[in-house]
């Protein structure tokens, strides 16, 4: 015996494709908007980026003159131009390749970076 569609199933089938089309469209608007907030963090982080590169550079020509005799200056003027020279992605990149031919430094820095940033945030 072939099925017949009845008023209440077509109703029924009416409201699953209407849910179902809904709930699309609502994956779709926070797909959009997660990639807009992850555009508009990309922005912020290579504008900051852009400024600390700056504030280095101003540090390194500051010394620069001196960078011979001071211990570790040499580090820092290739730490600036490494900022200025490479965007967020690179960055994130580069310190995933340190992390994973590193991992026992890594964590112990991790663990400094953690420790001093509790005591930061729980000083009153």
């Amino acid at each position: 015996m072939a099925s017949r569609n009845t008023p209440v199933s077509d109703r029924l089938a009416d409201k699953t494709a209407s849910f179902g089309n809904e709930l699309a469209d609502r994956a779709n608007e926070a797909k959009d908007s997660m990639s807009d907030m992850a555009a508009a963090a990309t922005k912020k982080l290579d504008e900051g980026r852009s400024m600390a590169a700056d504030r280095l550079g101003s540090a390194v020509s500051a010394v620069q003159e001196r960078v011979g005799e001071l211990a570790g200056g040499q580090r820092v003027k290739e730490l600036a131009d490494y900022v200025r020279t490479h965007d967020a992605k690179r960055m994130m990149a580069d310190v995933e390749t340190v992390v994973k031919n590193n991992p026992g430094p890594a964590l112990l820095v991790a663990a400094a970076f953690g420790f001093v940033l509790g005591r930061a945030l729980t000083r009153d």
